[in-house]
C-alpha cells in the first residue's frame, strides 16, 4: 500500500510541475515574442508567431537608438525617469505624512475621513478624467507634466495611504510616548522614530509607484501633446504611421528597451517588496 500511495503521490507531482511548466510556457510566451520580433526584420514581424527569427538583425535596435520624429531615444528616457522619480518623491512623501495623521492623531472627523478615502479606490478612473483635464486646461496646466504630478504630492494615491496607515498602526505607540517624554512634538516623533520604522512600507510604495508610472500610458496621452515631453510609452506610438510605412521593428526594440529599467529596479527591490507586503499585513 505505502508503494502504491508514494507512486499514486509521484504521479501527482509530476502533473503538477508539467501543468505548471505549460501555464508558465503560456504565460511567458508573448514576452519570448516581443524579444524574437525585436531581432527580426520589421517586414516579416507580422504574420510571424515563431520564437527564433530566421534572420536576425540588430537593425531594430540601431533605429530606434536613433529616437524618432527627430527627438532623440535618450529625451524619452529622460522624460520617463523625470516623471517616475518625481511621482516616487511625492508618493512616499505625502503618504508617509498622511498614513501619520490617520495612524496617529486624534482629529475630528478622522473616521470619516479615512472611510472617504479609502472608498475613493472603488471610483472607476475613467469618472475622473473629464472632469480633471477640464480643470487643468482652464489653469492652463495641459501639456506639461503638473496634472500628472500634482495628485503624487498631496496624498491623493489612496492606495498607498492605506499601506502606510496598516504599517504605522503596527508600531507600538509606546515608541511614541518615550519620544514626547524626551521632548519631541508630533513632527519629531514622525521624522525621527515612525519614518525610519516604516522603511519597508516606504519601498514597497515607491516600488508600485516607479512601475506604475513607468508604464503608464492613458495618463500622458490624455495631457501631452508635443511629441518632445513623451515618455517611453507614449513615444512608442510614434513608430506606427497610418499614412506611410510602419517600423515595427525599431517598435519592438524600443519596447524591450523600456522594459529593462522596470525589470532591474523591480529585482533589485523585490526583498524589500516582499517585507514591505507582510509587514503591512497585506500578504495573502
Amino acid at each position: 500500500m505505502s508503494g502504491r500511495a508514494g507512486h499514486r503521490r509521484l504521479r501527482h507531482s509530476v502533473g503538477w510541475h508539467l501543468a505548471a511548466l505549460a501555464l508558465l510556457a503560456v504565460v511567458l510566451y508573448p514576452v519570448g515574442w516581443v524579444v524574437s520580433a525585436s531581432f527580426t526584420p520589421s517586414a516579416s514581424i507580422l504574420g510571424d508567431l515563431r520564437l527564433l527569427p530566421r534572420d536576425p538583425t540588430v537593425g531594430n535596435y540601431q533605429r530606434a537608438a536613433e529616437g524618432m520624429a527627430g527627438i532623440s531615444t535618450l529625451r524619452f528616457f529622460w522624460n520617463s525617469t523625470v516623471l517616475a522619480v518625481l511621482a516616487v518623491v511625492g508618493t512616499v512623501a505625502s503618504s508617509a505624512l498622511a498614513g501619520y495623521a490617520f495612524a496617529r492623531l486624534r482629529f475630528r472627523g478622522r473616521s470619516t475621513m479615512f472611510v472617504l478615502m479609502v472608498s475613493t479606490l472603488l471610483l472607476p478612473f475613467h469618472v475622473l478624467i473629464v472632469p480633471q483635464y477640464a480643470v487643468f486646461q482652464h489653469l492652463g496646466l495641459v501639456d506639461t507634466y503638473v496634472p500628472l504630478l500634482l495628485g503624487k504630492f498631496l496624498a491623493a494615491e489612496a492606495f498607498f495611504v492605506f499601506l502606510m496607515v496598516q504599517f504605522i498602526r503596527t508600531i507600538p505607540p509606546e515608541l511614541d510616548e518615550s519620544a514626547r517624554i524626551d521632548g519631541a512634538g508630533q513632527w519629531g516623533t514622525f521624522w525621527h522614530i515612525i519614518l525610519p520604522l516604516s522603511r519597508p512600507a516606504m519601498i514597497t510604495t515607491a516600488i508600485f509607484t516607479f512601475i506604475w508610472t513607468w508604464n503608464d500610458f492613458l495618463g500622458p496621452l490624455i495631457y501631452l501633446s508635443t511629441p518632445d515631453k513623451y515618455p517611453l510609452p507614449l513615444a512608442l506610438q510614434l513608430y506606427i504611421d497610418q499614412t506611410t510605412l510602419s517600423d515595427y521593428g525599431a517598435l519592438m526594440a524600443m519596447s524591450m528597451l523600456a522594459l529593462l529599467p522596470v525589470i532591474g529596479f523591480f529585482l533589485f527591490f523585490q526583498r524589500f517588496l516582499v517585507d514591505g507586503m507582510s509587514a503591512s499585513g497585506l500578504k495573502g
